[in-house]
């Protein structure tokens, strides 16, 4: 288990990314579940900052990878807003380009390119999301 704690904005998400792409790797995740990975990573710290920490000066993120036989998971720690994920509605794919509402796809997304995804609002010891991606025998 390791963990990266990185201040809450954007121009940091890249040493995120490479964090968790190195972890993904040593897992042994192929190239396909790596990219998933890093782009669920991605999507969620993006929406950290964007979200939990609006307004909040001095935000940080904790970043967890653990690795063990059957998975990689990644927790993400902020000390923001709440925002529970359970409550986002899926979003309406069937409308024309032009017609859709413009974000809303981030929680789509991070459950889309992982295996699991789960919220908890820890009070004011923050929110973790948990991400787990499970290893598979390649065939």
């Amino acid at each position: 288990m390791r963990t990266l704690t990185i201040p809450a904005r954007f121009d940091q998400l890249e040493r995120v990314r490479q964090f968790v792409v190195q972890a993904a790797y040593e897992a042994g995740l192929n190239e396909k579940a790596v990219a998933a990975v890093e782009m669920a990573v991605d999507e969620a710290c993006s929406n950290i900052i964007e979200h939990a920490y609006r307004g909040i000066a001095g935000g940080q993120i904790e970043c967890t990878c653990d690795i063990n036989e059957r998975s990689l998971t990644v927790v993400l720690r902020d000390y923001g807003h709440p925002f529970d994920i359970a409550n986002v509605p899926p979003p309406d794919l069937t409308n024309d380009l032009k017609r859709r509402r413009v974000g809303g796809l981030g929680v789509f997304l991070m459950r889309k390119l992982m295996d699991e995804v789960k919220y908890q609002n820890l009070g004011k010891d923050g929110n973790l999301l948990t991400m787990v991606k499970y290893l598979r025998e390649e065939t």
